[in-house]
Parts: structure tokens; C-alpha cells; sequence
């Protein structure tokens, strides 16, 4: 198998249901990186009671924005020197420019830069397909699609047997607004790394293994795997 570059660092932005989180976890999984998904690591801080929890769930709760230097700290806190040194793809984080400049000062604090940010394309229609089916745990927040990668038991999480429920912003009415509002807010994140030269273009309009493929791809032209064994990328 391929390995990544030692201390690679990348981020993935994308709208929602572009297939951030598959790939991140497919790259974690054969690259070896470590994933950090910032919906994950939010979820742990709150049920831990944790300082930075207790902050993060009162502005959840209210439906407020979470400040930016509260969601740096948050995720930060788990890159350690083991983590930057293993390689790490960041899945929903940063979301805004201030949470982008407040990581990659951390990140010059400890000289290790980002390497590229992976922008995913995905057409509109497959969207709302894919945001249509998705089914979230009402516990553990596990998220399932009723096609792509549906529960063992219909209705029912895998991980700890809660009930499934279709999240508010995945119903079908609602998901072009997203989609609408998610396309302007990422428009500055986009311009700061590109003006960084750190912006790479995905499309991942496929299946989640065609879109791993096309990663695959993208990173041995930039150079950042290593080894001799190959992925089969197509």
C-alpha cells in the first residue's frame, strides 16, 4: 500500500453531501492519515462535559454560530506532534477564513504548514439526492443513507441501536437554501487558499471509491505519497 507523505496536512471543504467525510475516512483508513471530522470532535467535547464542551453546546443550543476561536481551540487541541508527524485530513474544519488563519497560526507555531486544501465539486441534483437519504442517529449522531450506506436493521444505528430520524436541513425543501447559502459563505474560504496557492479542485460527482481514486490521483501529482506498492487508481 502507499503511504502518505510523512506530516501531510490537508483539509477538505465541500458542500453538504459532497462526500467530505467518506473520503476523509477512506484516506485515514489506506493512507494512513489520521481523520479529525470537527462534527465529531464537537459532539465528544459536549458529552465529556469538558470546558471547551459546555461553551461549544451553549452556543449549539441557542442556535448560535460557534466563535471561531472557540472552534480552533477545539480542534487543536487534537493535533499533537504524534498527529502532525503521523499526517492528518481535516474533515468540517475550517468553515471561515478567521477559523483558517487561526489554524494555520498554530500550525506555524509548531512548523508544520498545511500542505493543500481539497476542494470537492459535486453536481446540485446528485446533492440533494444524497442529502435526501441520509439518516442521522438521534444519539450517537452516526450518519447512514438510506441507498448508499444503509443501517443492518432499517431505522436502527448500528452503533448503539437508537432510532434514525431525517435531520431538519435534509429534508428535501430546505436542501437547495443550503446549498444556496453554503456556496456564498465558502466563497472567501476558497479565495484564501488559493491566494495561498493551496487550493486543489476534486470532483466527486461519482461513487465514493471513483472519488478516493481521483484523490489518489491528485496526490501522487503533487508528490505527497510515497512507497512502491499501488493503489489501483483507475
Amino acid at each position: 500500500m502507499n503511504r502518505s507523505r510523512v506530516g501531510l496536512r490537508i483539509v477538505l471543504l465541500g458542500p453538504p453531501g459532497s462526500g467530505k467525510g467518506t473520503l476523509a475516512q477512506q484516506l485515514s483508513r489506506r493512507l494512513g492519515l489520521a481523520h479529525l471530522s470537527a462534527g465529531e470532535l464537537f459532539r465528544q467535547e459536549i458529552r465529556r462535559r469538558s470546558v471547551l464542551g459546555t461553551q461549544v453546546s451553549r452556543y449549539v443550543t441557542s442556535g448560535r454560530l460557534v466563535p471561531d476561536a472557540i472552534v480552533v481551540r477545539v480542534m487543536t487541541k487534537r493535533l499533537s506532534r504524534r498527529v502532525l508527524k503521523q499526517g492528518v485530513v481535516l474533515d468540517g474544519f475550517p468553515r471561515t477564513v478567521g477559523q483558517a488563519q487561526g489554524l494555520d497560526a498554530f500550525l506555524a507555531r509548531t512548523r508544520h504548514p498545511m500542505d493543500g486544501a481539497i476542494a470537492l465539486r459535486c453536481p446540485a441534483r446528485v446533492l440533494v439526492v444524497r442529502l435526501g437519504g441520509r439518516r442521522v442517529c438521534s444519539r450517537c449522531g452516526a450518519i447512514y443513507h438510506i441507498k448508499n450506506m444503509p443501517p443492518t436493521r432499517a431505522g436502527r444505528c448500528d452503533r448503539c441501536g437508537s432510532s434514525l430520524s431525517v435531520r431538519k436541513d435534509d429534508q428535501v425543501a430546505t436542501i437547495r437554501q443550503r446549498l444556496l447559502i453554503d456556496r456564498m459563505q465558502v466563497k472567501p474560504l476558497l479565495t484564501y487558499y488559493r491566494r495561498r496557492r493551496l487550493l486543489y479542485r476534486l470532483e466527486s460527482g461519482g461513487t465514493s471509491e471513483q472519488t478516493f481514486r481521483a484523490a489518489v490521483r491528485l496526490l501522487k501529482r503533487q508528490g505527497w505519497l510515497t512507497g512502491h506498492d499501488r493503489i489501483e487508481d483507475g
